[in-house]
Order: structure tokens, then sequence, then C-alpha cells
């Protein structure tokens, strides 16, 4: 099943995706950005990837962000997914710096969350970013409805400094609260 945005399509992703996806995971100002160790990916790491993601597996979803013409622009992932305690880590990377600054992120957080909470039952997603991602920090937290939760001082080790790990969250009653506010699905 697809999950639907106003304008993005969250779906699997498709082995005809694997070129981008490897010119991104590549990108060393795209990846300054994001958590992780961060390597250089041939093709064929990125297909050996691409062929463990098991599409069946409740606990850890991954989907790239399509726009017009399915093409890819993105990646959204719900992992981690604890059904006991009804809550999950999200992360969201729009790859395609052409759209950067669009409205696709957004649409592709809402529709996350949406079917988060509204479909799947969860009561609670988090996230983090590294304190300089500013940009990152902004949107989720004055565009998509999430807060701080706290900090890990010295968390990531990037250009030869420590930097601190911003801890963002939201719970269902927040994501509720704040689609009323915004009437975004009307």
């Amino acid at each position: 099943m697809n999950i639907q945005g106003k304008i993005v399509t969250l779906r699997a992703i498709h082995e005809k995706d694997l070129i981008v996806l490897n010119k991104w995971s590549n990108d060393p100002k795209l990846w300054s950005m994001l958590g992780g160790w961060h390597f250089p990916y041939s093709l064929q790491s990125t297909k050996k990837w691409f062929n463990e993601i098991d599409n069946n597996d409740i606990n850890n979803q991954i989907f790239a962000i399509t726009a017009e013409n399915d093409e890819i622009i993105g990646t959204a992932n719900l992992i981690d997914i604890d059904w006991k305690n009804r809550n999950a880590f999200h992360g969201m990377m729009i790859g395609s710096k052409k759209n950067h600054g669009k409205p696709y992120a957004q649409d592709s957080v809402i529709a996350l969350m949406k079917y988060a909470f509204e479909e799947l039952g969860l009561n609670r997603l988090d996230g983090d970013m590294i304190e300089y991602n500013k940009l990152s920090i902004f949107f989720y937290t004055k565009i998509c409805g999430w807060r701080i939760e706290g900090v890990k001082k010295g968390w990531f080790y990037r250009k030869n400094a420590f930097h601190d790990k911003i801890i963002i969250g939201i719970t269902k009653n927040m994501y509720e609260e704040f689609i009323n506010d915004i009437s975004y699905w009307d």
C-alpha cells in the first residue's frame, strides 16, 4: 500500500531508484547534515542494501518519496517500531537539491504522521538531528508540530569537532492538535 499525501506518494523503494540513491549516498554536503556513518558507496553496495530491504518487516519501513512522474525525490522511514509501547523513530531526507524549499518535505512528514497515528495506531514518533542542521530543526518544530525534547551533548563527530544531538518528538495528541490548527486535509 502506498501512502498518499497531497502532492507526494510514499512507496517502496524500487530498483529503478538505485542510481539516484547511490548518487545521494555519495554527496558529502547532504550527509554532513544527517546522522550515522558515511563511507563511499558503490552502485554494487547500494544494490546489496536494496536487496536486503524486507518490505514485510513490521518493525522497520523505508519509503521512497515521489512526486510527479513517480520520480524519487527523497526517502523517509519508520524504524524501530515498538508495538507494545506504540512508538517509532522517524527520519527523512529530501535528496534532490532542486526540490529543497518546496512543499514536498512537509507533505511527506504529514502523510507519514497520518499513517503512523491513524493507520498503525502509534502514539509517538521520535527523531533527532545534528545541532548545526538549523533548517531541519526549524522545519520539524515550526512547520510540522514536533517539539525539542532534549539534547545529547557531543554526540556527533563531524568536521574534526563534536556536535550535539537535538532530540525531537511528537505524540498523537500533539499531531491531532497540529493538524486541526492548520486544516491540512481540508
